[in-house]
């Protein structure tokens, strides 16, 4: 099975037809140049890449506050926007989030195909529904598992904030991680 073959059957399925936004022959799998790292999101901004075709750009290819926040955050790291793959854990625009819970459910499967495919060594969850998505994990907080490495399958999973500037924990709570664990994650990598 390809990427394009998990794309054709998103673009089929209709468990959430009355909750979501879909976006017609759209790619689910922003492809970066290498695929040991993952980030993983929780849906697909509604002025995001799914209508530009670029993660982290909107419609006019303009890098949007996000993308600006986590190419910081990569530089930290070594790594580029263009280096990592992105993958969304819902994939179509929830028209409310109080659906995310159940798109999320309904998704999995889909998210879990492009992950055996992708391979990658080490993925980065932006924040609480994606991290319980991926691992469900139990946990009270989702500070308490944010920097944590989790094995997962062939993978090592660390939870991170959001990069959104709107979250003042965005870089602030994410340059540690990215400076300490994620580096070393990356480290081993290249070993």
């Amino acid at each position: 099975m390809k990427l394009s073959d998990i794309d054709n059957e998103i673009h089929k399925c209709n468990l959430c037809i009355d909750l979501v936004e879909k976006f017609p022959q759209s790619k689910t799998v922003s492809i970066g140049k290498e695929n040991d790292i993952v980030i993983l999101g929780e849906a697909p901004a509604n002025n995001g890449w799914r209508k530009s075709g670029i993660a982290w750009y909107d419609e006019n290819y303009k890098l949007l506050p996000s993308g600006v926040v986590l190419q910081k955050l990569l530089k930290l790291i070594d790594y580029t926007l263009d280096d990592i793959y992105f993958l969304e854990a819902i994939k179509c625009f929830p028209k409310d989030r109080k659906f995310l819970k159940e798109c999320s459910n309904n998704c999995r499967k889909y998210l879990l195909e492009q992950l055996q495919i992708i391979n990658p060594q080490v993925v980065l969850t932006l924040g609480d529904v994606v991290t319980r998505t991926l691992l469900e994990t139990k946990y009270a907080k989702f500070g308490d598992v944010v920097g944590q490495c989790y094995n997962y399958n062939e993978f090592v999973v660390i939870p991170i904030y959001h990069p959104s500037p709107i979250s003042p924990l965005s870089y602030k709570g994410n340059a540690k991680i990215f400076e300490n664990v994620i580096k070393e994650q990356v480290r081993t990598l290249h070993k």
